[in-house]
């Protein structure tokens, strides 16, 4: 996602949205913003939580039918392996993308690779499967993570909790 400022980003992203045949309501831009805002992965409960104090009324049944639509716009992905969403760093386009999670801080990279995606593809003709999702989720230890040690009482080196 670019660095431009918060309001700029939410109406480029609205543009992009409207290009593609949708409407961003109110209520969908909001979500929309608190996952730009936070740049990092959101349940949809936490989006509730951050919501409330802005429009007592969301509830999660609104804040689902938000995100429902935001994925389906291409603004938006959702992390099966966390259950959660996070902004789409590359909305200008549609993409297969490869997330990469960390099991330990929660950081996540979105990645497109040309050779994950031509890998994917040939695994699912190979295979005899029409791949309709071609979303690739890796989790491990970030970099910063795994360099983040600490000592032990009997010197073992371990990654800090």
């Amino acid at each position: 996602m670019t660095d431009m400022p918060e309001a700029g980003l939410l109406d480029g992203l609205e543009a992009i949205c409207r290009k593609r045949g949708g409407r961003m309501t109110r209520q969908r831009r909001a979500v929309l913003g608190k996952l730009v805002e936070n740049r990092r992965p959101l349940s949809a409960y936490e989006l509730r939580d951050l919501l409330r104090p802005e429009d007592a009324s969301v509830t999660p049944a609104s804040v689902y039918r938000c995100l429902d639509f935001l994925v389906e716009h291409g603004l938006v992905h959702r992390l099966e392996t966390t259950r959660s969403f996070i902004a789409c760093d590359h909305p200008e386009h549609p993409h297969a993308v490869q997330f990469l999670i960390c099991r330990q801080c929660g950081s996540v990279v979105e990645a497109e690779d040309k050779r994950m995606e031509a890998a994917t593809e040939d695994l699912g003709h190979r295979l005899g499967f029409a791949l309709d999702q071609r979303t690739v989720e890796l989790t491990g230890i970030c970099g910063p993570c795994k360099t983040d040690t600490c000592k032990t009482g009997d010197g073992r080196t371990v990654p800090c909790a």
